[in-house]
Parts: structure tokens; sequence; C-alpha cells
């Protein structure tokens, strides 16, 4: 699929991603009620409301202060954009876009449900909210306050946690500041997270409304299912992410051939690398060589001396 389609793939996809978040914070500050008219309905989508098929993924998680807002962002930001390095951007690309067509798939199951095998749940919870509110008001909101409820389950939120979970799959010992006080390894808060989705699935069922319960298990399981199919090709494919870095490093070393010669002021003696090709890294001459070898950083003072 890479080598047919990778052309097509958004590069730095991520910073497009938080610019949607941050879109959806900046108007939920100003019109809260907005989210009700871009949620993910599929009861409205199919009476010709065809935007909330895109439109849900600027629906924020909830309301937070600027501070908060902006430590989110960039932290997401982060995540993604070393998720999207170390597997390339068609494979990032296609881990969040299949995110987004699971969830809107399992809004469709759901809404699939309700109206074949349990209309009846339907009718009931519609003529109390009716009642209660008017149906002009259900009518603005997509015909329906049942369905406009059941839509505020398909967000962001679990979106962005199969973002995360990739990240502990991927990176298990990095380590994130918890509460930005207490280190801990992302792997340790993966586990933390999965155990309290498996509680809050457990604790819906448990409250007596099967209904509901089901709500939960697939607003949740569709939307983390790319999860669940990364880490079996993962765990089926580990070759793919070294293959990866070997075509960048190819690239770079093409790169650096292509490079003007008289361009190249500085050069490692051990590995190669330059200037060009490695502008981050700084170059010293060796005093105890003989001759003007020069070494990088990381091979200064670990080489063998020339005699």
């Amino acid at each position: 699929m890479e080598r047919k389609f990778g052309r097509y793939a958004i590069s730095n996809l991520p910073l497009f991603i938080v610019i949607c978040y941050g879109f959806g914070f900046l108007m939920n500050a100003f019109k809260p009620e907005w989210i009700y008219f871009i949620s993910l309905n599929p009861h409205a989508i199919l009476h010709g409301q065809v935007w909330r098929l895109f439109s849900w993924v600027l629906v924020p998680e909830g309301s937070m202060n600027i501070i908060f807002v902006c430590i989110y962002l960039f932290f997401y930001y982060s995540i993604g954009r070393n998720l999207e390095v170390t597997w390339g951007k068609f494979a990032f690309n296609f881990f969040f876009f299949s995110g987004i067509i699971l969830t809107v798939l399992g809004s469709f199951v759901l809404y699939g449900y309700f109206e074949i095998l349990n209309p009846a749940y339907v009718s009931r919870y519609e003529a109390i909210y009716r009642s209660m509110i008017g149906y002009e008001c259900t009518k603005a909101m997509g015909g329906s306050w049942f369905y406009n409820y059941m839509a505020l389950n398909f967000g962001t939120y679990y979106l962005n946690l199969s973002i995360f979970l990739a990240y502990a799959i991927t990176y298990p010992n990095m380590r994130v500041l918890f509460m930005f006080i207490i280190p801990i390894k992302v792997k340790v808060l993966g586990i933390i997270y999965v155990i309290f989705l498996v509680f809050t699935i457990a604790l819906s069922f448990a409250s007596g409304d099967v209904s509901n319960g089901i709500i939960s298990l697939v607003s949740i399981g569709s939307s983390l299912l790319n999860v669940l199919i990364f880490y079996l090709i993962l765990r089926s494919g580990k070759r793919r992410f070294k293959e990866i870095k070997r075509q960048k490093e190819f690239k770079k070393k093409i790169k650096e051939a292509e490079q003007p010669v008289s361009s190249i002021r500085h050069k490692c003696a051990v590995c190669g690398r330059t200037d060009v090709s490695n502008p981050e890294l700084t170059f010293r001459y060796c005093s105890k060589c003989n001759g003007n070898y020069e070494y990088c950083n990381e091979h200064l003072f670990t080489h063998k001396h020339i005699e």
C-alpha cells in the first residue's frame, strides 16, 4: 500500500491534527453548544448532515484553561511527530485515518443495533427528552436527542488515547512527568489507561443498563481497534521499522554524496558523518593522532589514536 499510495500521505500530519484540536478548543470557549451540530451523529448524517462524518474531529475533549490546552497540544504534537519519524509518514497517516474510519463505522454499528434490535429503548428516552426541552431544539441537533447523546461518546478522547497507546508500545521505556512531577514510564501509563477503560466498560454493564454498556463497549472498542491492529502488525513485522531506519540513512548518504565537496567543511574519520549530513554534531581535531584527523563529538574521546 505504501508503494502504491505513499505519495498521497500528508507530511507532518501531527501539526494539522493539533491545529484542528486548537480550533475546536477555541470554538468551544466562545460557543460551547456548537459541538451538538458537528458531533458524530449517524441519525443526522443519514438525514442530510453529511459534514458530521468529518467535523466531529474538531470536538474538543473537554473544557480546559489556555495553559493546559497548550500543554495538551504540545504533548500530542510531540508524540505524534515521534511516531511519524519512527514509522514513516504513510504508516502514521494510515494509523490515524484508520482510527477515524473505525470510529465512524462503530457509530453506525450502534445506530443499526438500536434501530433494528432495540428501537423501544430509543423511543423511551426520546419521549423523556422531548417533554423536557422540546422537539425544535432536538431537530436543530439532528432530529433525535438519543442519537445526539450517543454521538457525544464518539469524540477525539479515545482517538487521542489510541495515539498515546501506540506511542507506549513503540517507546515503552520512555519517561514522562506524571502530574508534571512524578517521572513514570509510558508503558505503565498505558497499562493504567487500559485498566481504566476495562473498568469503565464493566461499570457500564454493571449498572444494569445493558444498552448503555453496549454504547461504552462499541464507542471505546471501535476507537481503539486501530491500536490492536497496529500491535499485531508490529509483532508480525518488526523488521519494518528497521527497514525505514535503513532507508533514511541511505537517503541521507545519497544526499551527502550529491553535495559538492566544497560545501563539506568537517567530516568524522570514524563514522564518516559531516556537518552537511548531521548539522547538529560538533567536530574537533585530535591532537594525539598523527595527522589531521577530525572527529565528531561522539567519537572524539572514544576513537583509537592513529600513530
